[in-house]
């Protein structure tokens, strides 16, 4: 694999010995690693150049992880996986949920932990990012209000023909909902429906992944428009929704 073709991650951890275990390992596997010891480090890296995963410690000397995770959350759309000790409150790690795109509890394994950034990677930058694309009449589409679900090619476009981005689960969650408008899904049903989800995939998560896709497509997530909440049952699309 030549160096431009090299994918980049970034580690931010405050331990030498965590950066030094993970550079090497990582770096075996293929891939170019930064290092950052805080988070002045990791903004300059993020700054200077294309970074395609972070790898963060979710607690840092005098810094909070879960935080620095939002803040490139706001500002960049590469996938984000924490590292954290096990133990760690529920509420806690709802919002690593949110936050990140994937958790590792210390000690974790190597070989799990290089499988999973592999598996994010390779989901997250399945569908390309891009603006202002065009969308081929030849394609499945399901429209709702000004926004197109590609399904051929696996892109959503918003009312201004603009991609947004959506990582495998968003995306596979999204088309279930819009393809049965107006019907009730519980959460073992939308689990069982959507193909782009994880196999331990828990019914937390897909309540994270129903927030994340308001947060992309409602113009107020708490008052949605299109995903709704029927209480003690689950989630259902509200139609119309158009197919081509």
């Amino acid at each position: 694999m030549t160096e431009q073709n090299k994918k980049t991650l970034l580690v931010v951890d405050d331990d030498q010995d965590i950066r030094q275990l993970l550079g090497d390992a990582l770096s075996q596997k293929g891939y170019k690693v930064l290092e950052a010891e805080n988070g002045r480090q990791m903004w300059l890296h993020l700054d200077a150049e294309q970074v395609d995963l972070v790898l963060m410690d979710l607690y840092l000397q005098e810094e909070d992880g879960l935080n620095l995770a939002r803040e490139i959350r706001a500002r960049f759309v590469m996938p984000i996986m924490m590292l954290t000790g096990k133990g760690d409150e529920t509420d806690r790690i709802l919002g690593l949920e949110l936050a990140a795109d994937d958790y590792m509890m210390k000690p974790f394994n190597l070989r799990e932990l290089t499988a999973r950034i592999h598996a994010l990677l390779r989901r997250s930058y399945a569908v390309p990012v891009a603006t202002g694309s065009t969308i081929n009449e030849d394609h499945d589409c399901l429209r709702f209000g000004r926004w197109t679900l590609d399904l051929t090619a696996r892109l959503l476009h918003d009312p201004d023909g603009t991609l947004v981005t959506l990582t495998l689960g968003e995306f596979s969650l999204l088309e279930v909902l819009a393809r049965h408008p107006d019907r009730i899904f519980s959460r073992e049903q939308l689990i069982e429906q959507s193909r782009g989800l994880e196999t331990e995939v828990f019914d937390r998560t897909v309540d994270v992944l129903i927030l994340r896709l308001r947060r992309k497509i409602e113009t107020n997530p708490k008052t949605p428009e299109f995903i709704k909440t029927q209480r003690g049952l689950g989630y259902f699309f509200q139609g119309p929704v158009r197919m081509n």
